[in-house]
């Protein structure tokens, strides 16, 4: 069986400014002190979440990171982190026999194109083949995470795939999310039939043993327990045809 999983978006800043990113909070201001975050990571083990996923923002800057990795080990979490891997290496250096996954987000294997993206200035591509490199010395398990645009999703990304040798590589359909990144998505935004193009060219990998998992708009929505970083629960939902941030 799967296990439960949660999404806990430590806080709002991020060294990059991703035109996609449906994770801003522009509503939402601060985050949970150091106590109170560890103690929601009881309240969700206890409650019965089985794997915890930090993100942001992007984790790897928040102070207490470090610490928070830490404790959710200790409380026997399947500790995970998605980040643009800001400052993994630091992390890694006192932290690595506390994580069990990483995620790292690259969309393109042009440098050209994840600039275009708001990925980086530029050398984001290369620093992230470093640090899969690294990644795997230390026997942590990879995932690669790309969103698919109207900018990427005739690439064939197969060579850095084999290069960098994720065990799962998620595919997902660039997600227009009303009050978090309207306004600078729409030029991005792709067909479920150009999405399918996407992930049909890199089927062969599948046949390599790569995990390739996809996922479109409609499996996005409604599919992941998130907690934002005032420590509330939320959702993706659609309300009168857009998606929304739910809170409940």
């Amino acid at each position: 069986m799967k296990p439960i999983s949660v999404n806990f978006h430590l806080w709002k800043p991020c060294n990059y400014h991703c035109r996609f990113c449906f994770a801003t909070f522009p509503d939402i201001e601060g985050a949970l002190t150091l106590n109170d975050a560890k103690h929601l990571l009881f309240l969700l083990r206890e409650a019965g979440a089985e794997k915890l996923n930090f993100a942001g923002g992007e984790p790897t800057l928040h102070p207490n990171i470090g610490e928070l990795v830490a404790e959710s080990h200790r409380l026997g979490f399947i500790t995970s982190l998605v980040s643009n891997g800001a400052r993994m290496n630091q992390l890694l250096e006192k932290h690595a026999n506390e994580m069990d996954w990483v995620a790292l987000s690259v969309d393109s294997a042009s440098e050209v194109i994840q600039k275009n993206l708001g990925r980086g200035n530029g050398n984001h591509v290369i620093q992230s083949i470093a640090l899969f490199d690294k990644l795997h010395q230390y026997s942590i398990r990879v995932k690669l995470n790309t969103v698919v645009t109207n900018l990427n999703y005739q690439e064939n990304m197969s060579a850095f795939v084999r290069r960098v040798r994720p065990e799962r590589w998620k595919i997902f359909q660039v997600l227009p999310v009303q009050g978090q990144n309207d306004g600078s998505v729409e030029e991005l935004l792709i067909s479920p039939q150009q999405f399918q193009e996407f992930v049909e060219r890199h089927q062969p990998l599948i046949n390599e043993g790569f995990q390739v998992i996809p996922e479109s708009n409609d499996l996005m929505k409604d599919s992941y327990i998130m907690v934002n970083p005032q420590g509330q629960f939320y959702n993706i939902t659609k309300d009168n045809g857009l998606l929304r941030l739910f809170y409940g």
